[in-house]
C-alpha cells in the first residue's frame, strides 16, 4: 500500500511530505513514476512530495496517515533505512 504523511517537513522555501509503500520499493517506484514524481525526489526509503502535490497524490491512491504509523509501518514491513552516522 502506497502511504503518505501530512506535509510537515519545511526545507527549500516549502513544505513537504512522504511518500513511502509499506510492501515494496518496485511499488513505490511505479507510482511514483506514474504520478510524475522524479527520481531525485527518493531518499532511502521514501520520496518528499511538495505540499502542492499532497492531494493529487491521494486522488491517485495515496493512503493518508500519521508520520507516526508511516514510520511504524515502514519499520513492520523491513523497508524503513536510516541515515548512517557520520565519521567525525
Amino acid at each position: 500500500m502506497i502511504l503518505i504523511d501530512p506535509p510537515a517537513w519545511p526545507a527549500w522555501n516549502r513544505v513537504w511530505s512522504h511518500l513511502v509503500s509499506d510492501e515494496s520499493y518496485e511499488e513505490l517506484h511505479a507510482f511514483a513514476k506514474a504520478a510524475g514524481i522524479p527520481a531525485r525526489g527518493f531518499d532511502r526509503d521514501h520520496y518528499d512530495v511538495p505540499s502542492d502535490r499532497y492531494d493529487d497524490l491521494i486522488a491517485a491512491g495515496a493512503v493518508p496517515v500519521s508520520s507516526r504509523e508511516l514510520v511504524e509501518r515502514l519499520i513492520a514491513a523491513g523497508l524503513r533505512h536510516r541515515k548512517r552516522p557520520s565519521a567525525g
